[in-house]
């Protein structure tokens, strides 16, 4: 890739850093998208073992770039999206990959397809660790800042993207119990 170009592509993902999520981190900040991808990435590292027969270099690269169109969009959280907020962002991703050198355009517009498509091993990991980490992020956010809604979706969000592993259905089950114990514990301080 030329210097300019890589220069140019970076400048314009860099909004990843700066477009908010709405999860919140530990210290009450909003999240940045950037800051989700990286971890997601981190996440898929660590359950490597427990999947071998995935190719995880793939699923590292899903995590790192599957919020690219939100450097032009910004994120909508995956309850409020609506099919024009898909399309939005699925135009700015065909425009953003259009800046990269044709293989490896290529390269990620085959990775967009597989995530979408939802059916290969990899897509499948990748889509289950996504909800997980998302759900992660908000057992260790302040419940303060908790919308109503979460109370129960934090209970469910994912289940159906897990449902293919027992690995991942252990790992949504301690996340469950990390938010009930997280409902409790607020619940138990709002009754004093």
């Amino acid at each position: 890739m030329k210097p300019r170009a890589l220069i140019d592509f970076l400048g314009t993902i860099e909004k990843l850093k700066c477009n908010t999520r709405h999860s919140f981190t530990s210290t009450g900040r909003h999240e940045s998208v950037a800051e989700h991808c990286w971890r997601l990435s981190v996440m898929a590292l660590l359950v490597a073992d427990e999947f071998p027969d995935v190719d995880i270099s793939k699923v590292v690269k899903m995590c790192l770039i599957h919020d690219f169109g939100e450097a032009i969009t910004g994120d909508v959280p995956s309850f409020l999206k609506t099919e024009k907020d898909e399309a939005a962002e699925d135009l700015a991703i065909a425009e953003l990959l259009k800046l990269l050198p044709p293989k490896t355009g290529e390269e990620f517009r085959g990775l967009f397809s597989e995530m979408a498509e939802h059916t290969t091993s990899e897509a499948k990991l990748f889509k289950a660790l996504d909800n997980l980490e998302a759900i992660i992020s908000h057992n260790e956010a302040p419940i303060e800042t908790w919308i109503p809604h979460e109370y129960t979706s934090n209970l469910t969000y994912g289940t159906e993207n897990v449902a293919y592993s027992e690995y991942l259905k252990a790992l949504k089950e301690e996340i469950r119990q990390d938010s009930l114990a997280k409902i409790e514990s607020a619940s138990d301080i709002t009754s004093l």
